[in-house]
């Protein structure tokens, strides 16, 4: 996996034509509407109020598809990680929670504590009286973030190919394949997901939490696009990412040493 400065970015063109919108919450409809007559929750500001600007701004996002989950915050946090990956969410542009939850079909609120929870992890940063910019990233700190990543999962991985028996490693496979059926959808969401599992449980062999949290912190940073770019990876780079996995695992299933720190080098630095 070349972890470049080029990324999964995204395609700029808007979601899908079969796309599915997050479905409006029990309750959602029966909200207060402030004076631009957008929906708001129970004693929650209009925008206007708040001083967002909800005009003038580029075309939200809409999800990938329906996310069956009990919370509309997690819903809508899903969403727009999958919107930033594919750089619906352009790098550098402004979002209001007002107009994203228009887009959504839900409230402002949840839209507001998912771009909080995105400004934590650096995705985004807070603009006073706004919304949300989608921070910009060039290729130096794309770069950056691939050698941490690096440095952090690689000695692991050789480690642990040196410790944990083969069964284990089989019991992987089925985590392997799914990045492989991901990559070959040709969605970077789809397989930006089912990459960071994979990788996720790899790293949990180690029985290190905190490993395995800084570890995906990176990974998901590594992710995002750089400013300015106009295309996101093809399939065919996804499909070749995705069977150094099951290569991976073959390798360390066999206890070939040797093939695993060529493969290791490779898919973390792009260097055999």
């Amino acid at each position: 996996m070349k972890h470049s400065a080029q990324g999964a970015a995204g395609t700029g063109t808007g979601a899908a034509a079969g796309a599915v919108r997050i479905p409006v919450q029990p309750g959602a409809a029966d909200v207060d509407r402030g004076r631009d007559g957008r929906a708001r929750g129970a004693g929650e500001p209009d925008g206007a109020a708040r001083g967002e600007h909800t005009h003038g701004e580029p075309p939200a996002p809409r999800p990938r598809g329906l996310v069956r989950r009990s919370s509309v915050r997690g819903q809508i946090l899903d969403a727009l990680r999958s919107a930033l990956v594919t750089g619906e969410l352009r790098p550098g542009e402004v979002y209001s929670a007002p107009v994203l939850g228009e887009r959504f079909g839900v409230s402002a609120t949840p839209v507001r504590e998912a771009m909080q929870q995105l400004a934590l992890e650096g995705a985004v940063e807070v603009v006073p009286n706004r919304g949300f910019r989608v921070v910009e990233r060039g290729d130096r700190e794309l770069a950056e973030l691939a050698e941490v990543r690096a440095l952090i999962e690689a000695p692991v991985w050789l480690r642990l190919g040196r410790t944990v028996p083969a069964e284990r490693w089989a019991e992987l496979r089925p985590l392997a394949e799914a990045t492989v059926r991901a990559a070959s959808s040709g969605c970077p969401a789809t397989y930006a997901e089912a990459d960071r599992a994979f990788h996720r449980a790899v790293l949990a062999l180690a029985g290190n939490e905190q490993l395995v949290r800084i570890a995906g912190d990176v990974h998901r940073r590594t992710q995002w696009p750089p400013a300015g770019s106009p295309s996101v990876r093809g399939r065919a780079d996804l499909v070749a990412d995705a069977h150094q996995h099951t290569a991976l695992l073959d390798a360390l299933i066999a206890g070939d040493p040797d093939t695993v720190r060529a493969l290791v080098g490779e898919h973390f630095t792009g260097t055999a």
